[in-house]
């Protein structure tokens, strides 16, 4: 017969497991399911929170922007749905709401926490009601509170808050991102900082790796800064309790680059008195003058979204993923030189400090390798603001956060379009989220994009966007009878097709799929993974298995459908020369490949007369 202890332990275990199993739905932003505006200050005598750490970001705490915070908490009812949140600035209980009171004399919590874990998280909570848990924080640009809540997050009460000081250097620059120019010679980087412009100069110091010294003669480039205020949001939670100061995002251009040199850079901000805050060092490798034949790599993946190495915000039945797909990269970084991360990224949905985490979380590869961007649903779409799509899906953001944390080299930023050059490859990154019909600008640019490449020095042509404007076999688009976007390919297909386009490559369905080389619904070729002769199709490939929930397929299999796979993962092209290009499906888990396929040709085979290409012609037998 077990003793008592053991009963209470084992009711423990189950209460928690039970906690887990009835969490809400897969897919909804953790912080949103907080009930802010339901909040009440109820600080209990027995309850207590305390935060243990070094000064934030001293000693080798990861380098002054990261630290772990062990956390003790406990009070006399513990609860299953008890649960320790992290605000940050820690005064986050203020009359200041931009949202009304519902009661004169009721206390109000104005915004939602930046992350947050439930008490049992500690195994003897519940028994003894006291827990210990750790949280990872990084460095943004303020102080911190740890509150221990009781009520689940349907019905917060507040017994139980403590404070801890911001970093050492609370300003100080952090997770650069690396992003190529307007031209291949030209690199530049985007970092965060709480200096503005009145109290400190931002620049990028910069120069090539010489053998032996490291480096010599840096030169200094001045950046631009940029922010947004509340404002700027369209719409909740942005507006409201989601809604954080983004401090100031600065942009440095560093111009006529080596092609495949080395080079060095560190970021810094100078202070009044000549003194200066430095980020970390890194290098690069400066991209390839376009055309020339060399070993070229390049990840494109959609829909990663971010994730808490501490457990944090149920990250596990969000973004189960993103941390396998970003630690894969991290440990490939030597053997690919750009990636495409084509819209959703960190699906904030309008809880602006959820930026930062990201920029955190992919620093590793921003801070190396060239991190272009494109628009999905979740960085833009708002209701009434000028997007295809009349949906929230952006929580508020509308486009703002997106397009000012991350530089692209678009001619404006709001229209989120734009092509790079890199060696063989041109990448024509569209805007799902705007128009793309015949006769709007943005039309005008993919047909621009896609004519203008020279085919005999730039033979490899990518087409990118977030929504799947070719083909996928995702249930929802079974449903409709679509197999893509409403209205997607009808006017694109016949530019693919005339421009010889290699490649169209989607996120926003999460999962993986290859298609045949496709034109007008038909398979123009059997060949399942060596291409070779007259270009005669663009072959479509769903990449949106970068780390959220994954979607279904449909049960049906379409005849063009080659290779489908329900996990985690992205996919890599490798430019061996102009003539062979080797496409590669891998898994996150493991970093191991799943699909591939090849393609040879000549720039003959380029040339070829096929459907609708040089002339009209019909697909009708």
């Amino acid at each position: 017969m077990m003793g008592m202890a053991h009963v209470v332990v084992l009711a423990a275990v189950l209460a928690m497991a039970a906690t887990a199993s009835s969490s809400p739905e897969v897919g909804v932003q953790p912080l949103s399911k907080i009930a802010i505006h339901k909040a009440t200050v109820e600080l209990h005598g027995s309850a207590y929170v305390r935060a243990s750490a070094l000064l934030l970001g001293d000693g080798d705490q990861q380098e002054g922007d990261t630290a772990t915070v062990t956390v003790e908490y406990g009070w006399q009812n513990p609860a299953t749905d008890d649960w320790i949140a992290v605000f940050s600035p820690s005064d986050f209980i203020s009359g200041s709401c931009p949202n009304p009171r519902r009661y004169p004399t009721e206390p109000l919590l104005c915004t939602a926490p930046i992350k947050y874990q439930y008490a049992n998280f500690s195994a003897n909570y519940l028994y003894w009601g006291k827990g210990t848990i750790q949280f990872q924080l990084i460095n943004q640009r303020s102080d911190f509170s740890f509150a221990l809540f009781t009520g689940g997050l349907e019905n917060p009460k507040l017994v139980g808050l403590t404070k801890l000081s911001p970093f050492k250097n609370p300003k100080a620059p952090v997770f650069p991102r690396l992003a190529q120019g307007k031209t291949h010679d030209e690199m530049a980087v985007t970092w965060t900082s709480g200096y503005d412009v009145g109290e400190a100069y931002p620049f990028v110091e910069w120069g090539m790796v010489t053998s032996g010294s490291g480096g010599g003669n840096p030169a200094r480039t001045p950046a631009g800064t940029l922010t947004f205020n509340r404002g700027s949001m369209c719409g909740a939670p942005a507006r409201t309790i989601g809604w954080r100061d983004p401090g100031f995002i600065h942009t440095a251009f560093m111009r006529g680059l080596w092609p495949n040199k080395e080079y060095f850079y560190k970021v810094g901000h100078e202070l009044p008195d000549g003194t200066v805050v430095w980020g970390k060092p890194y290098t690069f490798r400066a991209p390839p003058t376009p055309g020339q034949s060399s070993l070229q790599r390049v990840i494109v993946f959609g829909d990663m979204g971010k994730a808490e190495r501490d457990g944090s915000n149920e990250y596990a039945n969000y973004q189960p993923g993103s941390l396998n797909t970003t630690d894969a990269l991290v440990k490939d970084l030597d053997n690919f030189d750009m990636v495409f991360h084509i819209g959703d990224l960190p699906y904030a949905n309008g809880y602006i400090s959820q930026w930062d985490q990201f920029t955190a979380q992919v620093a590793p590869i921003s801070a190396r390798k060239p991190y272009m961007i494109a628009s999905g649903n979740h960085e833009r779409d708002w209701p009434n603001t000028g997007g295809f799509f009349d949906v929230e899906d952006s929580g508020g953001e509308c486009g703002v956060l997106a397009e000012t944390m991350y530089y692209y080299p678009a001619e404006n930023r709001a229209n989120f379009w734009y092509k790079v050059d890199y060696g063989m490859f041109r990448f024509c990154v569209a805007d799902s989220e705007h128009d793309w019909r015949e006769g709007t600008p943005q039309y005008k640019f993919i047909e621009e994009c896609l004519s203008t490449v020279d085919r005999k020095h730039q033979p490899w042509l990518v087409f990118a966007a977030h929504r799947v404007l070719g083909y996928s076999s995702n249930k929802w688009y079974a449903e409709q009878g679509s197999f893509e976007e409403p209205k997607g390919r009808e006017s694109l297909q016949k530019l693919w097709q005339r421009h010889r386009v290699d490649l169209a490559i989607f996120g926003h369905v999460h999962n993986y799929e290859r298609t045949c080389p496709l034109y007008q619904n038909q398979c123009v070729s059997n060949e399942r993974s060596r291409y070779s002769g007259t270009m005669n199709g663009t072959i479509f490939v769903v990449a949106g298995g970068g780390g959220s929930h994954l979607n279904g397929y449909t049960s049906a299999v379409p005849k063009w459908s080659v290779f489908r796979d329900r996990d985690y993962g992205f996919t890599k092209l490798t430019a061996f020369n102009h003539s062979s290009l080797l496409f590669e499906y891998k898994r996150s888990s493991d970093g191991e490949v799943y699909d591939n396929f090849t393609i040879h040709r000549d720039y003959r085979d380029v040339l070829g007369c096929v459907h609708d290409s040089c002339f009209p012609t019909t697909l009708a037998t």
